[in-house]
């Protein structure tokens, strides 16, 4: 999910990934009931309450990697431009949808919803985030000497 300049890695929850399996089962055992009838309607129910528990877990974990980074990130009294900042990159997430091969894990990040959460809280807490554009070779770049590759 967040990878820290000092290494720290953060790992998204995968809710999705992890109750993939119960909720086909339950899809599977809904399909050829009667709609509408009182045992469709309750096995509506588990399906609903299950991915409502797949939310909850996906914005339970952004919201705890958000204010950590928000909190513990703040730009330290120092003359400007020389303070910690957080910085993240413009990521084409559409474009990752497209892959089949990569499509759930990053619907199951809910990659917009880290951003919008960061940039409110760092507000909310004084901290400063830098938002990279997608095409800044990042990668390419020595984080010692900045020399680009």
């Amino acid at each position: 999910m967040a990878t820290l300049s000092t290494g720290e890695v953060f790992d998204g929850a995968k809710s999705y990934k992890k109750l993939e399996s119960k909720l086909s089962r339950l899809q599977y055992l809904n399909r050829h009931k009667t709609k509408f009838s009182n045992n469709w309607k309750k096995a509506q129910l588990k399906i609903a309450r299950l991915q409502t528990k797949i939310a909850d877990i996906r914005k339970d974990t952004l919201h705890k990697l958000t204010t950590y980074l928000a909190k513990n990130h703040n730009p330290p009294p120092s003359p400007p431009g020389r303070g910690a900042r957080g910085v993240g990159e413009d990521l084409n997430v559409s474009g990752m949808m497209a892959n089949h091969k990569l499509a759930k894990a990053v619907a199951d990040m809910g990659f917009y919803e880290f951003r919008r959460q960061l940039k409110y809280k760092c507000q909310l807490y004084g901290s400063e985030l830098i938002i990279v554009d997608r095409w800044f070779p990042s990668s390419k770049t020595c984080s010692n000497c900045s020399h680009v590759k």
